[in-house]
């Protein structure tokens, strides 16, 4: 009777483990995304397959995934905002809370009508940022949806579109730069109103005549430890995994070329911004 109690509870770790990493998959999004703020303005439609957030000159829109991860894999097909969306924030990312939070930015600037989005990126380690690079996009993101991804594991951070890298941070903790690895985070969305920085710095305004300004979010994907206990993920590896993944040379080429082609900005070549030098991470490698 002993040995089949131990048996038991060896079968019952293992399961929690098995689901800690299991790919959730991308089932109705009333099961993983709850919209928390806008007062209507934000919506799940079409039997939980769409996840809509609008704006106007009273408010955005927001929502925040109800579980909790440490490391994973998330996954999301966005189409923007079209036409004038000029001073238009819209935004998918990780967080957690408190003052010496972590976060993993996808910022997607608006513009006039027939001038590029901006993608701003941006990353947060025991609530130090300041880690921003932009990149314009090589399609349309308002004439349908494409993939966002976050990739963050113990060795790194990635962002990809539709598949390709376009930057990664990796943990150069053993150089004592912070890296995103004992916080929780949720995912979130929004869109607000951002006109006093996001087109040209402020310059162009928010044109309120073409409110409300509308993005749509389906297919979200998490795959990642559920969990708020660091030492629980950090103890387990599954290997073969987004836990252990890193870029093959085909991704490295890819985000070679992305950041060639389309990067427009990146806080590690900006000496006017940094006179007293650098963040220290910049001189630690070679693609961030």
């Amino acid at each position: 009777m002993q040995m089949q109690s131990k048996r038991y509870v060896a079968l019952a770790n293992f399961l929690v483990v098995l689901s800690c990493f299991m790919v959730v998959g991308h089932g109705n999004l009333y099961q993983y995304l709850d919209v928390t703020w806008g007062e209507g303005r934000g919506r799940i439609i079409d039997n939980g397959d769409l996840l809509t957030l609008s704006l106007d000159q009273f408010s955005g829109s927001g929502f925040q995934s109800y579980s909790q991860y440490l490391f994973g894999r998330f996954d999301m097909n966005i189409k923007l905002v079209p036409g004038n969306s000029a001073g238009t924030v819209t935004t998918f990312y990780l967080s957690s809370e408190g003052a010496t939070h972590d976060e993993i930015d996808f910022e997607f600037l608006g513009n006039l009508s027939g001038q590029p989005y901006i993608v701003h990126t941006n990353l947060y380690a025991e609530g130090q940022g300041n880690r921003e690079q932009q990149f314009y996009l090589w399609f349309d993101p308002t004439a349908d949806f494409h993939t966002y991804t976050v990739l963050w594991n113990p060795n790194l951070v990635a962002w990809y579109v539709d598949g390709t890298p376009i930057r990664v941070f990796r943990n150069m903790e053993s150089s004592g730069i912070p890296f995103p690895h004992n916080q929780a985070m949720r995912t979130y969305g929004s869109i607000w109103d951002g006109d006093s920085w996001a087109t040209e710095g402020g310059r162009i305004k928010t044109n309120w005549t073409n409110a409300p300004f509308a993005a749509s979010f389906a297919n979200y994907i998490p795959n990642g430890c559920v969990s708020s206990t660091a030492s629980f993920c950090n103890n387990v590896n599954p290997t073969g995994t987004w836990y252990s993944q890193e870029l093959d040379s085909t991704s490295q080429a890819r985000l070679t070329w992305v950041q060639k082609n389309y990067m427009i900005y990146n806080y590690c070549t900006d000496y006017s911004r940094f006179p007293q030098g650098l963040p220290p991470e910049c001189s630690l490698q070679t693609t961030s």
